[in-house]
């Protein structure tokens, strides 16, 4: 199993990530890794990000932006 974020503009817009993230083997270092880099993701321009498993959507969008993400 493989876990991947995929990382969009607030109009889904696929985007390059700033800080390129690896493929995680458990949910937990997936959101752990993005607890860490989600303000150099924002910096470089990603507004939110969407959680894979093997290629299924297992949530997201989520909001990068702490005011929106607060407010969710």
């Amino acid at each position: 199993m493989a876990w991947t974020w995929r990382f969009e503009k607030t109009d889904g817009t696929e985007v390059e990530p700033a800080v390129e993230p690896e493929e995680f083997t458990t949910q937990g270092d997936a959101e752990s890794w993005l607890g860490e880099a989600w303000r150099d993701l924002l910096e470089g321009g990603a507004d939110q990000v969407v959680l894979a498993e093997d290629g299924t959507t297992v949530y997201g969008p989520m909001s990068l932006h702490a005011e929106q993400a607060a407010e969710g």
